[in-house]
């Protein structure tokens, strides 16, 4: 059984729409007031990845205004924290006597235990919805507190890092299996971390090992972007994030891997993906190297065949004579 739950409003009849969308919101999330001038015919989507503790989930819906009311709060406290990042669309947050525009590419985070107002504009909307319980963000609640309905971006920067980590999560959530929800969750909770004591300078607050794993993943987001650039290098890697190479060989540690070893493995992979793809067969082998990141072919070659057991223009042709 997978990871994931999908549901659509679309199951029921269009007067039914809106009355379903708000029970599976509220079952899925917290529970709150919903309004919608689209709530005669109400199509929307919803996709859940269960990580235990933490939930994410894909939304996409019209506009809809949303109230969470101190008489919901009193009948129904899960204790968490709401992160949503909008995707398309735009939106308003209110809580805690802040009040803010939020728009494509950026988060806003909200606590269910307080007062809450806000809503997406256009026709329709797409978001990323991260639940977690306040106890298990690795950040004092008063800190957090300080950031609740406060936009901050998701395109760029640690956010940004955050925000890929959630698009990659959703597009291969169907290949993880049960016994990888406690690492996807951890990291997704650390990045998570990362991104607020960022906001809040703040990082201080974190514990040791949250700090190492969001930076891993921060480090490894950088190389996974520049692969194909040649002078790509634990050097150039470590002054980009400005720590030392001791510092940086010791987060790749766990990995029981080293820097150099997993840039090389990242390239090969990709060199192995598009000497695959159908779509690039005219494209001569060496060049598909140097896309990423080999300039020298007897290099590209001699590193593909101790990866794989084959050369690469022998793989090209094993896979297009399956």
């Amino acid at each position: 059984m997978g990871l994931t739950s999908e549901f659509t409003t679309a199951v029921v009849p269009a007067a039914e729409r809106f009355a379903l969308w708000s029970e599976l919101a509220g079952q899925s999330h917290v529970r709150n007031w919903l309004r919608s001038e689209w709530a005669e015919d109400f199509h929307a989507r919803l996709r859940v990845l269960d990580l235990g503790d933490v939930r994410v989930s894909t939304l996409t819906y019209p506009s809809v205004e949303i109230t969470r009311t101190p008489q919901l709060i009193r009948q129904d406290d899960p204790e968490v924290y709401q992160v949503n990042v909008l995707r398309s669309g735009g939106g308003h947050a209110a809580q805690s006597g802040r009040a803010a525009v939020v728009r494509a590419g950026e988060l806003v985070l909200v606590d269910s235990s307080r007062p809450f107002e806000g809503g997406f504009d256009g026709e329709l909307s797409s978001m990323t919805v991260v639940q977690l319980p306040r106890t298990l963000l690795p950040l004092p609640q008063d800190v957090v507190q300080r950031v609740t309905a406060t936009p901050i971006a998701a395109d760029h920067g640690m956010g940004g890092v955050f925000g890929r980590w959630l698009a990659d999560l959703d597009a291969r959530a169907d290949e993880c299996a049960p016994a990888d929800i406690p690492a996807l969750a951890s990291v997704t909770v650390d990045l998570l971390a990362a991104v607020l004591g960022r906001r809040m300078a703040v990082e201080d607050e974190m514990t040791p090992e949250s700090r190492k794993q969001a930076l891993r993943v921060e480090v490894c987001d950088f190389i996974n972007r520049h692969l194909s650039d040649p002078s790509l290098s634990p050097a150039t890697v470590a002054a980009a994030h400005r720590i030392s190479l001791r510092h940086l060989h010791q987060i790749f540690d766990s990995r029981g891997t080293t820097v150099a070893a997993w840039i090389r493995a990242r390239r090969l992979e990709c060199c192995r993906r598009d000497l695959a793809d159908p779509a690039l067969r005219r494209r001569p082998v060496y060049a598909i190297g140097a896309r990423w990141g080999f300039i020298e072919p007897s290099h590209f070659s001699r590193a593909f065949r101790a990866a794989y057991g084959i050369s690469p223009r022998d793989y090209r042709e094993a896979v297009r004579n399956r």
